[in-house]
């Protein structure tokens, strides 16, 4: 029974463990999709003109998918 008992605790440890290594795991395409983003957002901020108005929209676009990366982000880091 002590044996029973020391299996689930070690499971339960592990579980526990895995799951707070999964928490802290980096997010290597969400990072990468930012940085994509940020960079996309300053090409379009260096385009000249406004080509008529769909420039502008454009780094509105992606102003708003930068601020849904950056919540997954924090969800990820949250779970």
């Amino acid at each position: 029974m002590k044996k029973l008992a020391s299996l689930v605790a070690a499971f339960v440890l592990g579980s526990a463990l895995t799951a707070a290594a999964v928490r802290a795991a980096p997010q290597p395409h969400l990072k990468s999709a930012l940085q994509q983003l940020q960079s996309a957002r300053e090409e379009l901020q260096e385009a000249k003109h406004d080509k008529g108005g769909h420039r502008v929209k454009a780094v509105e676009l992606v102003n708003g998918a930068i601020a849904e990366v950056k919540k997954g982000l924090d969800a990820a880091n949250e779970e």
